[in-house]
């Protein structure tokens, strides 16, 4: 299976590599990353650098997985305080969240595209005891590697949406291996374990210890980071704004009609709009004027040294900011959810007390999504105007609104404790080296 693979390698190369170079060229995405995927460090101090005991090389695709990750790594700093231990992500944004999250890691790498050769430097020069996956990302050539030099692969916060496990099951004779392979698989929830083992995976060797984000989000709040970002969008605690994070194309529209309605109930109503991809937020900032909203504000404008003086719309387009957006939230829409995109991290909103609104489309987040509703601060919207009518429900019984939501903070906090759990996974399997 390996053989055919490599074997189709080449080809999946052509007929995707001129896309990719157009993005490069039209974007600029990928041209900080391509370099270092290939193993091409401009810094070679990058891994000269890398002592310590033990090696624990973790890999967390992009910034839902870092946020993951985050308390993982500090978790094993704490217990390994000689250890190197290394972070690997996949995209640029990534990245970015990495190095502002995660400041436990002795390095912060790229992960490599899986060819043979790439792969094999890469484990020669970072020489993991065990390395450590996030949320189900499995590359054949990788693994294979790690198997044939002794390397324990321990998968954590591992999840498997529906869309993936259709996805593995069509080729299932494929995955069924490098499962088996797997020295340990630490799950989110009973459901992802059930899937992963029909997938391939040994039941003796998988565990369901939770979801790291819990923790993650329970340490990242407070009041110094609400008041910076308050400070950097100049909007008053407490003053009455709509948060819509984590929107797909389609899903922009249906917030700026909710947005003008709400404008008719209070006319001091503010509007953050933060596109899932920020690569859209010309788009964005396009659709805001042609619903008739000229007084926008862009973030990624702060870098030229303007300053929101008093525009209605914020457009959040740059990484690392939709989190601390949350807590300035009066409602809450998070997107990908009105749109069939499977929904975006719900807790994220939720972590700061907020009672968060979605769409049918959750997916990919049926875990969370049950988690909130229990608590009674998730509510689930079929459309446009169902997502109106919710709101001015909530909006007209404030205090409702405020234990509604603190309901959901205490179902978070209630839930944390995972990345211990999977601390205590990692650290047995540095046991058998």
């Amino acid at each position: 299976m390996i053989f055919l693979y490599n074997l189709l390698l080449p080809l999946a190369a052509l007929v995707g590599l001129p896309y990719y170079a157009v993005r490069m060229v039209l974007t600029g995405k990928y041209r900080k990353s391509l370099g270092p995927k290939l193993g091409f460090y401009p810094d070679s101090k990058v891994f000269s650098g890398l002592g310590g005991s033990p090696r624990i090389w973790m890999h967390a695709v992009s910034v839902g997985e870092v946020t993951a990750a985050a308390p993982v790594m500090a978790e094993l700093r704490t217990r390994y305080p000689r250890a190197c231990l290394v972070l690997s992500t996949s995209t640029e944004t990534g990245r970015e969240m990495a190095d502002r999250l995660v400041t436990e890691a002795t390095a912060h790498i790229y992960y490599p595209l899986d060819l043979p050769f790439v792969v094999a430097r890469m484990l020669r020069r970072v020489r993991p005891d065990v390395f450590v996956p996030t949320e189900t990302e499995l590359w054949p050539n990788f693994l294979t590697q790690c198997r044939a030099r002794g390397v324990q692969v321990v998968l954590v916060n591992g999840r498997i949406s529906p869309r993936s496990f259709r996805r593995y099951g069509r080729t299932r004779f494929f995955w069924k291996g490098l499962l088996e392979g797997l020295d340990g698989l630490g799950m989110i929830s009973e459901t992802d374990a059930r899937r992963v083992q029909e997938l391939g995976a040994l039941r003796e060797k998988v565990q369901v210890l939770g979801n790291a984000k819990y923790d993650s989000l329970a340490s990242r709040t407070s009041d110094d980071l609400r008041a910076e970002i308050s400070r950097k969008l100049d909007i008053r605690p407490g003053s009455p704004v709509f948060v819509a994070g984590s929107t797909h194309e389609g899903e922009e529209d249906a917030c700026l009609a909710v947005y003008r309605r709400l404008l008719e109930v209070d006319p001091e109503f503010q509007l953050i709009l933060v596109p899932r991809h920020i690569e859209r937020g010309d788009a964005v900032a396009d659709l805001v004027r042609q619903a008739g909203f000229k007084d926008i504000f862009r973030v990624s404008e702060m870098g030229g040294g303007r300053r929101r003086k008093g525009n209605r719309i914020v457009i959040v387009d740059v990484i690392g900011e939709l989190f601390k957006a949350y807590s300035l939230a009066t409602v809450v829409y998070c997107g990908g959810s009105l749109v069939p995109r499977g929904g975006q991290n719900i807790l994220e909103a939720a972590a700061w007390g907020k009672v968060v609104l979605y769409g049918p489309s959750m997916e990919d987040f049926e875990g969370e999504k049950a988690l909130l509703e229990e608590a009674g601060a998730g509510i689930s919207v079929a459309d446009e105007k169902e997502l109106l009518a919710r709101m001015l429900y909530l909006l007209a019984d404030p205090e409702q609104l405020k234990r509604r939501g603190e309901q959901g903070r205490l179902a978070i906090a209630a839930n944390a404790g995972a990345a211990r759990r999977y601390a205590d996974l990692i650290g047995r399997h540095l046991a058998v080296r």
